[in-house]
Protein backbone atom coordinates (compact mmCIF):
# COMPACT_ATOMS: atom_id res chain seq x y z
CA UNK A 1 0.00 0.00 0.00
CA UNK A 2 1.20 3.82 -1.15
CA UNK A 3 2.30 6.22 2.03
CA UNK A 4 0.30 9.28 1.46
CA UNK A 5 3.07 12.08 1.09
CA UNK A 6 2.80 15.37 3.27
CA UNK A 7 1.92 17.34 0.73
CA UNK A 8 -1.63 15.32 -0.30
CA UNK A 9 -4.41 16.81 -1.37
CA UNK A 10 -2.74 20.47 -1.92
CA UNK A 11 -3.65 21.63 -5.07
CA UNK A 12 -0.85 24.12 -6.87
CA UNK A 13 -0.84 26.03 -9.71
CA UNK A 14 2.47 27.25 -11.33
CA UNK A 15 2.57 30.00 -13.66
CA UNK A 16 5.93 29.06 -15.79
CA UNK A 17 9.27 31.09 -15.29
CA UNK A 18 12.53 30.51 -14.40
CA UNK A 19 14.49 28.10 -12.72
CA UNK A 20 13.68 29.47 -9.06
CA UNK A 21 9.86 29.23 -9.26
CA UNK A 22 9.82 25.89 -10.84
CA UNK A 23 12.30 24.80 -8.39
CA UNK A 24 10.03 25.53 -5.65
CA UNK A 25 7.14 23.65 -7.40
CA UNK A 26 9.01 21.13 -7.71
CA UNK A 27 9.85 20.89 -3.87
CA UNK A 28 6.42 21.38 -3.17
CA UNK A 29 5.65 18.43 -6.09
CA UNK A 30 7.92 16.02 -4.67
CA UNK A 31 6.37 15.70 -1.17
CA UNK A 32 3.33 15.19 -2.91
CA UNK A 33 1.15 18.44 -4.01
CA UNK A 34 -0.78 18.41 -7.17
CA UNK A 35 0.92 21.08 -9.58
CA UNK A 36 -0.32 22.52 -12.27
CA UNK A 37 2.30 24.66 -14.20
CA UNK A 38 0.89 26.94 -16.61
CA UNK A 39 2.39 27.34 -19.77
CA UNK A 40 2.60 30.00 -22.55
CA UNK A 41 1.24 28.36 -25.77
CA UNK A 42 4.15 27.61 -28.40
CA UNK A 43 6.98 27.96 -25.52
CA UNK A 44 9.40 25.38 -25.07
CA UNK A 45 8.82 24.69 -21.39
CA UNK A 46 10.84 24.46 -18.25
CA UNK A 47 13.94 25.16 -19.54
CA UNK A 48 15.48 24.29 -16.22
CA UNK A 49 14.05 21.36 -16.09
CA UNK A 50 12.59 21.09 -12.60
CA UNK A 51 9.05 19.68 -13.70
CA UNK A 52 9.32 16.74 -12.12
CA UNK A 53 5.86 15.33 -10.98
CA UNK A 54 4.41 18.21 -12.85
CA UNK A 55 1.43 18.48 -15.36
CA UNK A 56 1.03 20.96 -18.14
CA UNK A 57 -1.37 23.73 -18.84
CA UNK A 58 -1.33 26.10 -21.75
CA UNK A 59 -3.24 28.56 -21.84
CA UNK A 60 -2.55 32.62 -22.98
CA UNK A 61 -3.07 34.49 -19.67
CA UNK A 62 -2.29 38.05 -21.93
CA UNK A 63 -5.96 37.63 -23.50
CA UNK A 64 -8.84 37.97 -21.41
CA UNK A 65 -10.80 34.29 -21.50
CA UNK A 66 -7.24 32.85 -20.73
CA UNK A 67 -6.68 35.06 -17.77
CA UNK A 68 -10.35 33.78 -17.00
CA UNK A 69 -9.08 30.19 -17.60
CA UNK A 70 -6.41 30.83 -14.94
CA UNK A 71 -9.42 32.59 -12.30
CA UNK A 72 -10.93 29.45 -12.45
CA UNK A 73 -8.32 26.87 -11.47
CA UNK A 74 -7.67 29.78 -8.81
CA UNK A 75 -10.94 29.44 -7.50
CA UNK A 76 -10.59 25.82 -6.73
CA UNK A 77 -6.37 25.82 -5.80
CA UNK A 78 -5.12 26.10 -2.73
CA UNK A 79 -1.75 28.00 -3.56
CA UNK A 80 -1.03 30.27 -6.51
CA UNK A 81 2.89 30.41 -7.57
CA UNK A 82 4.21 33.27 -9.93
CA UNK A 83 7.62 34.66 -10.66
CA UNK A 84 7.00 37.72 -12.67
CA UNK A 85 8.26 41.20 -12.71
CA UNK A 86 5.81 43.30 -10.19
CA UNK A 87 3.02 44.26 -11.95
CA UNK A 88 2.93 41.56 -14.38
CA UNK A 89 -0.10 40.00 -12.77
CA UNK A 90 -1.90 43.03 -11.96
CA UNK A 91 -1.53 44.19 -15.68
CA UNK A 92 -3.03 40.67 -16.83
CA UNK A 93 -6.23 41.15 -14.28
CA UNK A 94 -4.78 38.42 -11.94
CA UNK A 95 -3.92 40.26 -9.30
CA UNK A 96 -3.91 39.04 -4.88
CA UNK A 97 -6.86 41.21 -4.76
CA UNK A 98 -8.71 39.39 -7.45
CA UNK A 99 -7.96 36.02 -7.28
CA UNK A 100 -8.29 35.79 -3.44
CA UNK A 101 -11.85 37.75 -3.37
CA UNK A 102 -12.71 34.89 -5.21
CA UNK A 103 -11.38 32.12 -3.28
CA UNK A 104 -10.03 33.61 0.06
CA UNK A 105 -8.34 30.78 0.89
CA UNK A 106 -6.03 30.78 -1.68
CA UNK A 107 -2.04 31.64 -0.79
CA UNK A 108 -0.77 33.77 -3.32
CA UNK A 109 2.97 33.14 -3.58
CA UNK A 110 5.27 35.77 -5.29
CA UNK A 111 8.39 35.19 -5.36
CA UNK A 112 10.98 38.04 -7.32
CA UNK A 113 14.27 39.21 -7.71
CA UNK A 114 14.24 42.80 -5.41
CA UNK A 115 10.51 42.42 -3.97
CA UNK A 116 7.34 43.80 -4.50
CA UNK A 117 8.00 46.90 -3.81
CA UNK A 118 11.29 49.32 -3.42
CA UNK A 119 13.15 51.11 -5.68
CA UNK A 120 14.40 47.93 -7.71
CA UNK A 121 11.29 46.23 -7.52
CA UNK A 122 10.65 46.43 -11.61
CA UNK A 123 14.08 46.25 -12.41
CA UNK A 124 15.58 42.92 -14.17
CA UNK A 125 18.23 40.93 -12.31
CA UNK A 126 19.62 37.60 -11.89
CA UNK A 127 21.95 35.34 -8.92
CA UNK A 128 24.74 37.50 -8.67
CA UNK A 129 22.80 40.91 -8.90
CA UNK A 130 20.34 39.74 -5.83
CA UNK A 131 23.35 38.36 -3.77
CA UNK A 132 25.39 41.24 -4.66
CA UNK A 133 22.43 43.62 -3.10
CA UNK A 134 21.92 41.47 -0.68
CA UNK A 135 25.93 42.24 1.13
CA UNK A 136 26.68 38.40 0.98
CA UNK A 137 28.29 38.37 -2.07
CA UNK A 138 30.65 41.02 -0.53
CA UNK A 139 32.17 38.11 1.98
CA UNK A 140 32.46 35.42 -1.15
CA UNK A 141 36.17 35.13 -2.79
CA UNK A 142 39.81 34.64 -2.35
CA UNK A 143 42.18 36.93 -0.44
CA UNK A 144 42.94 39.36 -3.66
CA UNK A 145 40.74 38.63 -5.92
CA UNK A 146 37.50 39.77 -6.39
CA UNK A 147 33.69 38.25 -5.16
CA UNK A 148 32.33 35.64 -7.04
CA UNK A 149 29.19 34.09 -6.83
CA UNK A 150 29.08 30.58 -6.18
CA UNK A 151 27.08 29.29 -8.94
CA UNK A 152 23.59 30.71 -9.17
CA UNK A 153 22.49 28.28 -6.09
CA UNK A 154 22.63 30.99 -3.37
CA UNK A 155 20.04 33.70 -4.14
CA UNK A 156 18.74 31.74 -6.90
CA UNK A 157 17.64 28.28 -4.94
CA UNK A 158 18.55 29.07 -1.01
CA UNK A 159 17.34 32.76 -0.91
CA UNK A 160 15.09 32.51 -3.64
CA UNK A 161 12.91 28.97 -3.85
CA UNK A 162 13.24 27.35 -1.09
CA UNK A 163 12.51 30.56 1.16
CA UNK A 164 9.36 30.74 -1.28
CA UNK A 165 8.49 27.22 -0.27
CA UNK A 166 9.23 27.48 3.33
CA UNK A 167 6.80 30.65 3.07
CA UNK A 168 3.81 28.80 1.19
CA UNK A 169 4.24 25.82 3.89
CA UNK A 170 3.60 28.22 6.40
CA UNK A 171 0.88 29.81 5.31
CA UNK A 172 -0.66 26.41 4.78
CA UNK A 173 -0.15 25.92 8.34
CA UNK A 174 -1.54 29.19 9.52
CA UNK A 175 -4.61 28.47 7.22
CA UNK A 176 -5.52 25.53 9.59
CA UNK A 177 -6.19 28.02 12.09
CA UNK A 178 -7.09 31.37 10.07
CA UNK A 179 -9.21 29.37 7.34
CA UNK A 180 -7.78 32.23 4.94
CA UNK A 181 -5.40 32.35 2.86
CA UNK A 182 -2.41 35.26 2.32
CA UNK A 183 0.19 36.98 -0.03
CA UNK A 184 3.67 36.07 0.38
CA UNK A 185 6.24 38.44 -0.70
CA UNK A 186 9.15 35.97 -1.31
CA UNK A 187 12.47 37.78 -3.24
CA UNK A 188 15.86 36.67 -4.13
CA UNK A 189 17.68 39.61 -2.13
CA UNK A 190 15.90 39.41 0.96
CA UNK A 191 15.78 35.36 1.06
CA UNK A 192 19.64 35.28 0.53
CA UNK A 193 20.34 37.70 3.57
CA UNK A 194 17.99 36.18 5.82
CA UNK A 195 20.05 33.11 4.70
CA UNK A 196 23.17 35.07 5.49
CA UNK A 197 22.02 35.74 8.92
CA UNK A 198 25.36 33.75 10.72
CA UNK A 199 27.50 36.35 9.03
CA UNK A 200 25.61 39.09 10.60
CA UNK A 201 25.12 38.01 14.05
CA UNK A 202 28.89 37.11 14.53
CA UNK A 203 30.50 40.57 12.97
CA UNK A 204 31.68 41.51 16.95
CA UNK A 205 33.03 37.51 17.25
CA UNK A 206 36.24 38.28 15.48
CA UNK A 207 35.56 35.37 12.84
CA UNK A 208 35.53 37.95 9.73
CA UNK A 209 38.06 40.85 11.01
CA UNK A 210 40.87 40.06 8.42
CA UNK A 211 39.94 40.93 4.72
CA UNK A 212 38.02 38.51 2.55
CA UNK A 213 39.58 35.39 1.95
CA UNK A 214 42.30 35.58 4.96
CA UNK A 215 39.37 34.27 7.89
CA UNK A 216 38.77 31.41 8.94
CA UNK A 217 35.86 30.06 7.29
CA UNK A 218 36.32 31.97 4.13
CA UNK A 219 39.50 30.02 2.28
CA UNK A 220 42.09 31.78 4.84
CA UNK A 221 42.94 29.04 7.31
CA UNK A 222 45.22 26.14 6.40
CA UNK A 223 42.53 23.99 8.01
CA UNK A 224 39.61 25.05 6.63
CA UNK A 225 40.01 24.60 2.96
CA UNK A 226 40.67 22.05 -0.20
CA UNK A 227 44.04 20.59 -1.98
CA UNK A 228 44.90 19.46 -5.52
CA UNK A 229 45.97 16.04 -5.45
CA UNK A 230 48.80 14.13 -7.32
CA UNK A 231 45.88 13.42 -9.63
CA UNK A 232 44.24 16.85 -10.76
CA UNK A 233 42.04 15.62 -8.14
CA UNK A 234 40.66 17.90 -4.31
CA UNK A 235 40.27 17.23 -1.17
CA UNK A 236 38.12 19.65 1.21
CA UNK A 237 39.46 20.65 4.56
CA UNK A 238 37.46 20.99 7.31
CA UNK A 239 39.24 20.47 11.24
CA UNK A 240 38.25 23.34 12.64
CA UNK A 241 38.75 22.01 16.31
CA UNK A 242 41.59 21.24 18.03
CA UNK A 243 41.30 17.77 18.14
CA UNK A 244 40.14 17.21 14.58
CA UNK A 245 43.08 19.02 13.48
CA UNK A 246 45.69 17.28 15.37
CA UNK A 247 43.99 13.68 13.28
CA UNK A 248 44.65 16.34 10.35
CA UNK A 249 47.95 16.68 11.22
CA UNK A 250 48.46 12.68 12.24
CA UNK A 251 46.86 12.15 8.45
CA UNK A 252 49.42 14.73 6.86
CA UNK A 253 52.47 13.15 8.69
CA UNK A 254 53.12 16.32 10.92
CA UNK A 255 53.86 16.71 14.62
CA UNK A 256 51.85 19.47 16.34
CA UNK A 257 54.90 20.40 18.62
CA UNK A 258 57.05 21.39 15.19
CA UNK A 259 54.29 23.64 13.87
CA UNK A 260 53.04 27.12 14.76
CA UNK A 261 49.94 27.24 16.57
CA UNK A 262 46.63 26.57 14.83
CA UNK A 263 45.47 29.72 15.22
CA UNK A 264 48.73 31.97 14.75
CA UNK A 265 46.42 33.72 11.64
CA UNK A 266 50.04 35.01 10.73
CA UNK A 267 51.46 31.79 9.86
CA UNK A 268 48.23 30.28 7.87
CA UNK A 269 49.64 31.32 4.61
CA UNK A 270 52.99 29.47 5.08
CA UNK A 271 50.85 26.61 6.75
CA UNK A 272 48.14 26.37 3.56
CA UNK A 273 51.74 26.03 1.80
CA UNK A 274 52.93 23.82 3.80
CA UNK A 275 49.88 21.40 3.35
CA UNK A 276 49.77 21.87 -0.42
CA UNK A 277 52.77 20.35 -1.14
CA UNK A 278 51.94 17.10 0.93
CA UNK A 279 48.53 16.85 -0.17
CA UNK A 280 50.26 17.09 -4.02
CA UNK A 281 51.93 13.90 -3.19
CA UNK A 282 49.21 11.47 -3.44
CA UNK A 283 45.89 10.93 -5.45
CA UNK A 284 42.76 11.58 -4.57
CA UNK A 285 42.00 8.03 -3.50
CA UNK A 286 45.21 7.67 -1.97
CA UNK A 287 44.17 10.65 0.49
CA UNK A 288 40.45 8.41 1.05
CA UNK A 289 42.19 5.67 2.29
CA UNK A 290 44.50 7.68 5.00
CA UNK A 291 41.45 9.65 6.00
CA UNK A 292 38.19 7.84 5.68
CA UNK A 293 36.80 6.52 9.07
CA UNK A 294 38.81 9.00 11.23
CA UNK A 295 37.54 11.94 12.57
CA UNK A 296 40.44 14.76 10.91
CA UNK A 297 37.14 16.47 9.07
CA UNK A 298 39.22 15.42 5.36
CA UNK A 299 36.89 14.27 2.39
CA UNK A 300 37.36 13.86 -1.29
CA UNK A 301 35.42 16.72 -3.09
CA UNK A 302 33.37 14.25 -5.32
CA UNK A 303 32.22 15.03 -9.27
CA UNK A 304 28.88 14.73 -10.51
CA UNK A 305 30.37 11.82 -12.18
CA UNK A 306 32.00 10.05 -8.87
CA UNK A 307 29.02 11.36 -6.47
CA UNK A 308 26.75 8.35 -7.33
CA UNK A 309 29.70 5.64 -6.86
CA UNK A 310 30.01 7.03 -3.44
CA UNK A 311 29.50 3.96 -0.50
CA UNK A 312 27.87 6.61 1.50
CA UNK A 313 25.40 7.78 -0.63
CA UNK A 314 24.54 4.26 -2.03
CA UNK A 315 23.93 3.01 1.60
CA UNK A 316 21.52 6.05 1.85
CA UNK A 317 20.03 6.17 -1.63
CA UNK A 318 21.06 10.02 -1.66
CA UNK A 319 20.37 9.67 -5.53
CA UNK A 320 18.22 8.46 -7.59
CA UNK A 321 17.56 7.50 -11.10
CA UNK A 322 14.38 8.64 -13.41
CA UNK A 323 13.05 6.55 -16.83
CA UNK A 324 15.24 8.18 -18.81
CA UNK A 325 18.48 7.07 -16.15
CA UNK A 326 18.85 10.67 -15.46
CA UNK A 327 20.72 10.59 -11.73
CA UNK A 328 19.41 13.68 -9.49
CA UNK A 329 19.55 14.19 -6.00
CA UNK A 330 16.54 12.41 -3.80
CA UNK A 331 14.00 15.06 -2.09
CA UNK A 332 15.64 16.01 1.60
CA UNK A 333 14.65 15.59 3.98
CA UNK A 334 13.53 12.34 4.72
CA UNK A 335 10.16 12.18 6.93
CA UNK A 336 9.94 9.14 8.21
CA UNK A 337 6.20 8.75 8.38
CA UNK A 338 5.08 10.71 5.06
CA UNK A 339 8.48 10.41 3.24
CA UNK A 340 8.42 11.92 -0.48
CA UNK A 341 8.09 9.82 -3.93
CA UNK A 342 9.34 11.72 -6.37
CA UNK A 343 7.99 11.01 -10.00
CA UNK A 344 9.90 8.83 -12.03
CA UNK A 345 8.11 10.23 -15.10
CA UNK A 346 9.63 12.32 -17.96
CA UNK A 347 9.13 16.04 -17.71
CA UNK A 348 5.89 16.98 -19.27
CA UNK A 349 5.34 18.57 -22.76
CA UNK A 350 3.92 21.74 -23.38
CA UNK A 351 -0.01 21.66 -22.86
CA UNK A 352 0.22 17.94 -22.51
CA UNK A 353 -2.42 17.92 -20.01
CA UNK A 354 -3.97 20.83 -20.94
CA UNK A 355 -7.55 18.86 -21.06
CA UNK A 356 -7.85 16.47 -18.37
CA UNK A 357 -6.70 19.55 -16.16
CA UNK A 358 -9.78 21.56 -17.34
CA UNK A 359 -12.29 18.82 -17.02
CA UNK A 360 -10.97 18.10 -13.34
CA UNK A 361 -11.79 21.86 -12.89
CA UNK A 362 -15.15 21.96 -13.91
CA UNK A 363 -14.89 22.53 -17.84
CA UNK A 364 -17.10 20.95 -20.47
CA UNK A 365 -16.00 19.54 -23.27
CA UNK A 366 -17.82 22.09 -25.10
CA UNK A 367 -15.88 24.77 -23.36
CA UNK A 368 -12.64 22.98 -23.98
CA UNK A 369 -12.60 22.99 -27.58
CA UNK A 370 -14.08 26.39 -27.80
CA UNK A 371 -11.21 27.41 -26.14
CA UNK A 372 -8.99 25.37 -28.71
CA UNK A 373 -10.72 26.80 -31.43
CA UNK A 374 -10.08 30.12 -30.56
CA UNK A 375 -6.32 29.72 -29.71
CA UNK A 376 -7.18 30.41 -25.95
CA UNK A 377 -5.88 27.14 -25.04
CA UNK A 378 -3.08 24.42 -26.64
CA UNK A 379 -3.78 20.78 -26.34
CA UNK A 380 0.06 18.39 -26.57
CA UNK A 381 -0.93 14.71 -26.46
CA UNK A 382 2.13 12.56 -26.66
CA UNK A 383 1.84 10.53 -30.02
CA UNK A 384 1.73 6.51 -29.29
CA UNK A 385 5.16 4.90 -30.74
CA UNK A 386 3.20 2.48 -32.81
Amino acid sequence: MRVPMALQGVSVVELAGLAPGPFCGMVLADFGAQVVRVDRPGSRGDLSRMARGKRSLAVDLKRPRGAAVLRSLCARADVMLESFRPGVMEKLQLSPEILQKENPKLIYARLSGFGQSGRFSRVAGHDINYLALSGVLSRIGRSGEAPYAPLNLLADFGGGGLMCTLGILMALFERTRSGKGQVIDANMVEGTAYLGSFLWKTQQTGLWEQPRGQNMLDGGAPFYTTYRTADGGFMAVGALEPQFYELLLKGLGLKSDELPSQMSITDWPEMKKKFADIFAKKTKAEWCQIFDGTDACVTPVLTFEEVTHCGHHRDRGSFIIDREQGVSPRPAPQLSNTPAVPSSKRDPFVGEHTEEILKEFGFSQEEISQLKSEKIIESNKPRANL
